[in-house]
């Protein structure tokens, strides 16, 4: 009988999550250069696979990769079994290919843009998210290297070509533009092209950090290229860490409410502390992450990946007017998976009893958080799994004539 119980509450709970307008699904996309990839790949994929492996990405990213066979190793040398690889179009020049985790994504489709004044295509791939069936396209870049005018003028070739297409896109498009754009200032004619609001398919930069990024000490932070100070021989460029190389652009709609949403403050030059300007990244100390991580990040290529997040499933205005709870809210955990810990937000406006419980699949209960009366107002507690086996867990708030369940995931 109990056990018939539990079944019973399992599957309550299923499908209040599947009948919920209002759960949101975090994705962490990165964008890397992993420098003429597979040159040294014997040494270097233990290197890229610890920091892939440290940043968790749900989509990746990379440029300077060079053959079918070469997506083939980083896929199963470097990413492993949770990560399949889009079409691979091998273009004239140095290729972008992109891995995604099949248990998020399916795979739409990949296509190209060939700049007539660019060495290499722009590749376009198209993505829709299980769960929320958001569709993402996302334009993979990698211009025109080096300073001077007429360089200038191949990566504004390339950065024209490419809003003939976006602003072709209807409006509200969810799309980005990730990779290697050898920018050195905001001035840059091709930066403005892809900025400029005198159309539909136009870019934001999430950073909004405008200047002269180049050289530049008041950009420290930002700055993702190059990781060493010195040649160490593997045909990467150096002295030290001093150009904002690599970028992820956002349309419009990524930015307003609605669908898929930028996750404010998520952007991040990955090992970038904000204190290695002109130094190389593995210089201790470095703050941002542990020193194996920084060698790393030091051998493996010249330039630093690029993180940001999304949340996919975003409600409009409206439909928050209209579906969410007046009164109440419970919001997705962070991260999710985790592990070891995870955090859970929730609002309540009038004061009340509360209770905020972790289940089994089994219904089974885990874990009390909350159990106690509270005043109206905003709530973050966390949860560690700890102890716990890696699968699927719920989490249930009770307060007032509210109820609610979302499920959580750790993995370990």
């Amino acid at each position: 009988m109990k056990l018939r119980i539990n079944l019973l509450y399992l599957f309550s709970l299923i499908i209040l999550i599947s009948i919920s307008n209002y759960s949101r699904e975090r994705v962490k996309i990165v964008t890397y250069n992993i420098l003429n990839y597979p040159d040294n790949s014997s040494t270097k994929n233990p290197r890229f696979q610890r920091i892939m492996s440290a940043i968790d990405a749900d989509i990746v990213i990379v440029e300077e990769i060079l053959s079918q066979s070469a997506v083939n190793e980083f896929k199963v040398q470097v990413l492993g079994d949770d990560y399949v690889s889009g079409v691979f179009i091998d273009g004239p020049d140095t290729d972008s290919a992109i891995f995604y985790k099949d248990s998020l994504f399916s795979f739409i489709s990949t296509g190209f843009i060939s700049p007539s004044q660019g060495p290499r295509y722009i590749y376009v791939f198209k993505l829709s998210h299980n769960i929320t069936q958001d569709t993402i396209i996302i334009y993979a870049a990698h211009f025109k290297a080096s300073d001077g005018i007429d360089n200038e003028t191949r990566r504004l070739n390339e950065a024209q070509t490419l809003r003939v297409f976006t602003d072709m896109l209807p409006a509200g498009t969810d799309y980005i533009l990730v990779g290697d754009l050898n920018l050195y200032r905001s001035t840059e004619p091709a930066y403005e092209e892809l900025l400029v609001q005198d159309g539909t398919g136009y870019f934001l930069d999430p950073l909004n950090e405008p200047g002269n990024w180049h050289n530049n000490s008041g950009f420290t932070d930002i700055l993702t290229q190059s990781t060493r100070l010195t040649d160490i021989g593997d045909g990467g460029s150096f002295g030290g860490l001093d150009d904002r190389f690599d970028f992820i652009l956002s349309s419009q709609s990524i930015v307003d409410k609605g669908g898929i949403d930028y996750v404010d403050g998520s952007y991040w030059a990955y090992g970038n502390d904000g204190n290695h300007f002109n130094q190389s990244i593995h210089d201790p100390p470095n703050d941002s992450v542990s020193t194996p991580i920084a060698i790393d990040l030091y051998l493996a290529s010249d330039h630093l990946p690029v993180v940001a997040e999304f949340d996919f499933g975003v409600v409009s205005d409206v439909e928050d007017e209209q579906n969410l709870p007046k009164d109440f809210v419970l919001y997705q955990n962070y991260p999710n998976p985790f592990n070891p810990s995870t955090k859970i937000r929730f609002r309540i406006l009038e004061f009340g009893f509360v209770s905020l419980k972790i289940y089994d699949v089994l219904g089974n209960e885990i874990a009390t958080l909350v159990n106690e009366a509270k005043p109206a107002g905003s709530y973050e507690v966390e949860f560690s799994g700890i102890g716990l086996s890696t699968g699927v867990y719920f989490y249930r708030l009770t307060a007032a004539d509210y109820s609610a369940s979302k499920k959580l995931i750790l993995l370990k």
